[in-house]
């Protein structure tokens, strides 16, 4: 398993840090729609705070890992595969889960967990779950982000509709090692090369 590129803090999660405007920016960029009432949060309140109905989601998601609203089948896959809540999941997840999904449908494969777990697996890092490469299996992430600067601090609240499954917090550190054979020959395998990360903002 490589190491996880991107250290992440240790401690509780911090209090409210980031800019009103850049929320703003967000909800606006991404065209979030008035009934899903994203919420910036209150100063002291941390991403732990998020009222009944709603669920937390992070900055970096949506500015480094392309996530989008509402989320895909495939992401609403891997949470229900690996049994955690979103709000769980580190920058550095969010943009391999997210790679991986760009670009299967650049060749035209429907990504599936079960495809994504030939590539990776999952890992927890500071109370966050991400994933890391098998070493048997070739690398198909060309140079991920390497900071995700303060990202705890960059969160705000919406309501839990957006994610279309009923999502559990993980709360197990055990993690299953179970590496998966490589199909070398495979049609899809061979199509999936090694590819940059692109923003798309």
């Amino acid at each position: 398993m490589d190491e996880e590129e991107t250290q992440l803090e240790e401690g509780p999660l911090p209090v409210l840090k980031w800019d009103h405007g850049l929320f703003e920016q967000i909800t606006r960029g991404f065209r979030f729609p008035p009934e899903w009432d994203a919420q910036y949060p209150r100063q002291g309140q941390t991403a732990t705070d998020a009222p009944p109905g709603y669920i937390t989601l992070f900055e970096d998601f949506f500015l480094q890992g392309n996530f989008r609203l509402p989320a895909t089948e495939f992401m609403a896959h891997i949470l229900h595969h690996y049994g955690f809540h979103i709000s769980q999941m580190s920058p550095p997840g969010m943009v391999r889960v997210r790679h991986f999904e760009f670009l299967c449908r650049s060749h035209g494969i429907e990504p599936t967990v079960e495809n994504f777990r030939v590539f990776y697996q999952l890992i927890r890092n500071m109370g966050f779950y991400s994933f890391g490469n098998w070493r048997s299996a070739k690398k198909i992430l060309l140079n991920p982000p390497k900071s995700f600067h303060d990202w705890k601090h960059k969160f705000f609240f919406i309501r839990e509709e957006v994610i279309p499954i009923a999502m559990i917090f993980r709360e197990s550190d055990a993690i299953e090692k179970e590496e998966l054979a490589i199909p070398k020959a495979a049609d899809w395998y061979l199509k999936l090369t090694v590819t940059p990360n692109h923003i798309f903002w």
